[in-house]
């Protein structure tokens, strides 16, 4: 019987990110602490389709460099993990309503910057997910249906950024200098209300964070942690661990595992 997967909530960044020699060992480690998945399902911020929708299945397709600006370094990254035809049919039939199915549509950033440190290999088959929605209720009613993919191996994965104003970040100065007094009081909000399971209050964000406008300017980069929620919610519980901690150029880089 394969064990129940865990499920994550990571702050993925931007590109040079995968540059920082602290993350990418706190990424691998991380990923040496559980039993490796037999599939992965990816929920990035960079992806917001309605009706819901899933990557690539059928076969290979190219990554989406879905950014501008960077050295060619980070178009050059490759990531050719297999595709996952059995995920795209469970996702399929958990979620029932209608999901519709982009075979055009490659791994964005989002999915394939943290999965290039946790399991570089890329012989994990990988499906992503669209966000429908960036409602948290809504969001975490989707997390809901998906929970029994746990069951059978598939570790879900929301990846946004804790704390996401980009008008802090400065590559002038240090990475690991100090933050922002905004990112600093929602990263401690955050660690709280994720420590005491607080489900009403991370719901309502919004209006009970300590500067929520301030770190999350648009909410994409916030919003796949209630897919997480969701999934865990019906899966055992939102026990979790803060798993990686700390700032890169003042976003804070908090990620949380939920217990399998």
């Amino acid at each position: 019987m394969t064990d129940r997967a865990p499920i994550l909530y990571l702050s993925h960044g931007a590109p040079p990110l995968a540059d920082d020699p602290t993350w990418r060992a706190e990424l691998a480690d991380w990923s040496a602490r559980f039993e490796r998945p037999e599939s992965l399902l990816m929920v990035s911020a960079h992806w917001e389709a309605a009706p819901v929708t899933v990557s690539a299945s059928a076969g290979p397709v190219p990554l989406l460099y879905d950014f501008w600006g960077f050295p060619q370094k980070y178009y050059d990254v490759r990531y050719d993990a297999p595709p996952a035809p059995a995920l795209a049919a469970d996702v399929t039939a958990l979620l029932r309503s209608g999901v519709h199915r982009d075979e055009t549509r490659g791994l964005d950033h989002g999915a394939y910057v943290p999965l290039v440190e946790m399991y570089p290999e890329a012989d994990i088959p990988v499906l992503q997910l669209s966000l429908p929605t960036l409602e948290p209720q809504a969001l975490f009613t989707l997390g809901r249906a998906l929970a029994p993919l746990r069951d059978q191996g598939t570790m879900i994965v929301g990846s946004g950024f804790t704390t996401h104003n980009l008008r802090w970040f400065n590559p002038s100065m240090p990475a690991d200098g100090p933050a922002p007094n905004p990112s600093v009081e929602f990263d401690h909000w955050a660690s709280e209300a994720m420590a005491s399971q607080d489900l009403d209050a991370l719901l309502d964000f919004s209006r009970r964070a300590p500067a929520a406008r301030e770190a999350h300017p648009r909410t994409e980069h916030w919003a796949p942690l209630y897919v997480a929620l969701g999934a865990a919610y019906d899966s055992g519980g939102i026990a979790n661990e803060s798993a990686v901690s700390g700032f890169w150029y003042g976003l804070s880089k908090r990620s949380w595992q939920f217990a399998a």
